[in-house]
């Protein structure tokens, strides 16, 4: 049992470095957003056209073209000074909140002397004339905008800087997370020096996919399977397919496993009694052949035991095939009965077998068909009908009588034998 719980516990660890590798591919995308989200904010608030003063030229910054240095706002002394300047993009209108400048930088700036204008194209708030009040309002006001703008990017590239560590963050917690811990701990022996392969790790992890699915809804509504009892069951259910890799897990193995559990309240005796009984059942599930042979042999019995209704089936859609026996067989008709009638006629088939016949689970079968002759005939069910009528009698059968039936059709076969 330790061996799968090692190997349950390397499969859960995989589970969770792909899903932090998913998580890992996912912020990836969300960081190059953001990388392009902070070269977007410094374009839209440091521009690339600043106006370059040309000695010997006094012309107005409005009908200037457009001659800019792109190199002097990469400049460190253009960064530092920014807190101190308004920078100048061309011909750009400055709006902001519930106050707007109409006009743009350029239509202001032209009413200033050339000498308020450095070379590095800014223009210093403090250089003022007389008279003009209201333009040096104008420049200060947008001046704070400016800063406000910027403060306002600067918050935002803090938040994207924050995000990105909780991301990070996230990944670094995920991928580091240890292997959750379990009641049944894996001894030393099985976890050290072994090597599994990586083809067993997958195909044992699919069939713990499909245990975990199947136990959690097995017999819900029986008192028994508390959540305790439910991993009991999940355990068996483990260790037969770890110990039986070459047969796997199929649904419905809990369906047998589950009565066993019931009446023994032990996981070591239930899973040996399994195992004795899978000896059989085993090849009735889809990578054995007996379930063909269970179907041929019912065409064989009901055509010998009762002519008549072999017809019908022959005549309506001709389903002598008996395809609705398949989960009688598979289960020996556990889903067909009430909880407490299973245990009877489970152990009315294993004591037949070296009293009676070794299959007398084709007389059980025979013996509901013929115990609902009557009915099947008046209604002349074709394969549809037959299918609905035993699905809806389920948990519904008398089960002394459909035993009592099953023993009259082997002494009619017995006598049969005999006369013959």
């Amino acid at each position: 049992m330790s061996d799968w719980m090692a190997v349950e516990a390397i499969i859960r660890q995989r589970d969770r470095e792909a899903q932090a590798a998913s998580i890992a591919k996912l912020s990836s995308g969300s960081s190059i957003d953001s990388q392009a989200y902070k070269l977007y904010s410094q374009d839209s608030t440091i521009s690339n056209d600043v106006f370059e003063d040309d000695e010997g030229n006094h012309e107005t910054s409005r009908g200037r073209k457009k001659d800019s240095v792109d190199s002097s706002t990469e400049s460190p002394e253009f960064i530092q000074g920014i807190n101190h300047t308004v920078e100048l993009p061309k011909g750009l209108s400055v709006s902001s909140g519930p106050d707007k400048i109409d006009e743009g930088i350029g239509s202001s700036c032209s009413t200033y002397d050339r000498d308020s204008v450095d070379y590095a194209g800014r223009l210093s708030v403090n250089d003022k004339e007389p008279g003009d009040e209201n333009e040096n309002k104008k420049i200060k006001r947008s001046h704070e905008m400016i800063n406000i703008d910027r403060q306002a990017t600067v918050d935002e590239e803090d938040e994207e800087d924050q995000r990105d560590q909780e991301i990070s963050a996230c990944m670094n917690e995920q991928e580091t997370l240890a292997v959750e811990p379990m009641d049944r701990n894996p001894s030393p022996e099985s976890t050290q020096g072994c090597d599994y392969d990586t083809k067993l790790l997958d195909n044992y992890g699919l069939n713990l996919h499909r245990i975990d699915k199947d136990v959690a809804r097995c017999d819900r509504n029986y008192p028994y399977f508390t959540p305790i009892n439910l991993e009991k069951l999940r355990n068996i259910m483990c260790t037969y397919v770890w110990e039986h890799m070459e047969v796997g897990y199929v649904q419905g193995m809990c369906d047998l496993a589950a009565p066993l559990l019931v009446i023994l309240d032990d996981e070591a005796k239930t899973y040996s009694c399994f195992c004795q009984l899978m000896k059989r059942m085993s090849q009735n599930f889809p990578h054995g052949g007996a379930m063909d042979t269970h179907f041929a042999n019912m065409r064989s019995l009901i055509q010998i035991l009762d002519s008549e209704m072999f017809e019908l089936m022959h005549q309506n859609g001709d389903y002598t095939h008996f395809y609705f026996c398949y989960r009688w067989f598979l289960l020996d008709f556990k889903r067909e009965l009430l909880y407490e009638d299973v245990f009877s006629v489970w152990e009315t088939i294993w004591t037949a077998r070296p009293l009676a016949s070794e299959h007398f689970v084709l007389f059980i079968a025979l013996a509901l068909v013929e115990y609902y002759r009557d009915i099947i005939l008046d209604n002349s069910m074709d394969f549809t009908d037959i299918i609905k009528f035993f699905n809806e009698m389920a948990e519904r059968h008398d089960a002394k009588a459909v035993l009592k039936r099953a023993r009259e059709l082997v002494f009619e076969l017995q006598s049969l034998i005999e006369n013959k």
